[in-house]
């Protein structure tokens, strides 16, 4: 085999996972023509986007610990998401770019800006965020990449190379969990996703739900450093607000008046007779 560029040989890597449970550096070395050096630091930098687990002398697929799907997701805490979602969506002006990534509440935020009807790019790894948003007025952009049939989204090196020809005025992103620490991210292969549009963006934007407050999930993505602006449903408290204020992250807290469904906000309203 010839020599083989970063993205092939990494993307070589997680298939040869698919197939079997475990790979070896001096097995890898050999078969892409790379130095045992290159393949450490490739799978280094697999483990740290969550892709795969890092074991001595090589690496195996990572283990799969229960985490609600996104079917799940979705029919959980609907009220407090929608509220977060109508926030943020707020903020999204005609003409502007952004990146949304995959999630139960990214599904909202492109449920409320194609109520809104806002004219502005858009680039998401989220099938169901592409398919919400194709029909109005925002042009969406749909990453390639290994489909993930639990979270209807695509993840892998095919899809970082693509997030990377792009820079964007902000993105918005959802998290498995929220801490002093930073944003974490349990579902697989997505902390590099979110690691990768926060850096393609002018402005770093996070919807998190009250009830991830202090979680940490399995892959760190970012510190509080990494942020911009949080949108949230109900306002952080003691060591969480202490990091958020000292890394001087503007909060934004959604109305707790119930923000009325998108088929209600849709019906006509009667005349008066």
């Amino acid at each position: 085999m010839g020599k083989l560029k970063k993205s092939e040989r990494r993307a070589q890597i997680l298939l040869e996972l698919k197939l079997r449970p475990h790979v070896r550096i001096s097995e890898l070395a050999r078969r892409f023509n790379a130095s045992a050096e290159t393949l450490r630091r490739d799978l280094d930098a697999l483990a740290q986007d969550g892709l795969i687990h890092r074991a001595h002398g090589g690496a195996s697929a990572p283990s799969r610990g229960h985490y609600p799907s996104l079917d799940e997701r979705t029919v959980e805490r609907t009220a407090e998401r929608e509220r977060i979602a109508h926030l943020a969506a707020a903020e999204v002006h005609d003409g502007e770019t952004l990146m949304i990534d995959s999630g139960s509440t990214t599904i909202e935020l492109a449920k409320a800006l194609a109520y809104r009807d806002v004219s502005c790019s858009i680039i998401t790894n989220s099938l169901p965020v592409a398919m919400t948003l194709g029909h109005g007025a925002a042009n969406v952009m749909l990453c390639p990449g290994e489909y993930q049939p639990s979270e209807s989204a695509v993840i892998g090196t095919e899809t970082l190379e693509f997030l990377r020809n792009y820079t964007v005025d902000r993105c918005m992103i959802g998290t498995s969990g929220f801490s002093a620490e930073g944003v974490s991210e349990t579902v697989h292969g997505f902390a590099a996703i979110k690691r990768e549009m926060l850096r393609r963006a002018g402005l770093r934007q996070l919807l998190v739900g009250s009830e991830k407050f202090g979680q940490k999930g399995l892959v760190r993505v970012a510190g509080l450093d990494g942020l911009d602006t949080i949108f949230v449903d109900a306002r952080p408290q003691k060591k969480l607000l202490a990091a958020l204020d000292a890394a001087g992250i503007d909060i934004r807290v959604a109305d707790r008046v119930p923000t009325r469904t998108h088929s209600e906000q849709m019906k006509p309203r009667e005349e008066n007779t």
